[in-house]
Formats: structure tokens, C-alpha cells, sequence
């Protein structure tokens, strides 16, 4: 089964951490990486650039709207995620309680990936 980890943290928090920490964060990030992908669990994941670069597309009166910014305000920003191949949920969420930045304040939110079987033509 895939979950897709989804990792929030308030950029503001993260921003106000002093750059050593930061750094031993990302440093620990690594190496969780780096076990997930030898355990043969890991399938992508990305880093996403903060909230003031993001365009949001939605529905006003039946057009089509582009705005800039977040699609919602909330206290937590998604920063990134993970796709993992685990047994089953307890798996993932063992992956999950390992993410570094749950240590400063980060937030991950765990689903299980439902695909959407194409429909034939």
C-alpha cells in the first residue's frame, strides 16, 4: 500500500530557527531519506518552495480563477512530501513519527494513496 506523507510546519517558526538548527534538522532529514530509500519504501518525495511563490486556481461563478498566494490561510504550511511503499498503516506512520521536523514543531499528515483507474475510452 503507498501513503503519501504530508509535511507541514508555519514557515514563520522555521524561519525564526537559528540556521545551526535548521542545518541539524536537514542533516537528520538526510539520513531518514536515506533509510527509507534502503528499505526499499521510499518512492519520491520533494521539497516545495514557501507559500509566497504558490498561485492557486479555483472556481468563481463558474470560470476558471487564478490567484496569487496559498489556497487557504492556515497556522501550518504544506512544505513537502513523501510517497512510501509500506506493509500498512502502522508502517507508515512508524516512518511518519521519525520525520525531524516534528521535533520543531512540524506536523505530518498520513494517507493512504486511493489511485483512480483510468477510464477506457
Amino acid at each position: 500500500m503507498q501513503y503519501l506523507l504530508m509535511c507541514c510546519m508555519d514557515e514563520k517558526a522555521w524561519d525564526a530557527l537559528p540556521d545551526s538548527r535548521r542545518d541539524a534538522v536537514m542533516q537528520q532529514y538526510g539520513e531518514w531519506l536515506d533509510e527509507a530509500r534502503t528499505r526499499g519504501r521510499y518512492l519520491a518525495g520533494a521539497k516545495l518552495q514557501p507559500t509566497s511563490s504558490a498561485t492557486t486556481v479555483r472556481s468563481r461563478n463558474g470560470k476558471a480563477s487564478v490567484v496569487d498566494g496559498p489556497f487557504a490561510e492556515t497556522k501550518e504550511q504544506l512544505g513537502g512530501y513523501h510517497l512510501l511503499e509500506c506493509g500498512d498503516l502502522d508502517e507508515a506512520l512508524a516512518f511518519a513519527r521519525r520525520i525531524p521536523t516534528i521535533a520543531v514543531g512540524g506536523t505530518i499528515e498520513v494517507r493512504p494513496v486511493d489511485y483512480v483507474t483510468p477510464v477506457a475510452a
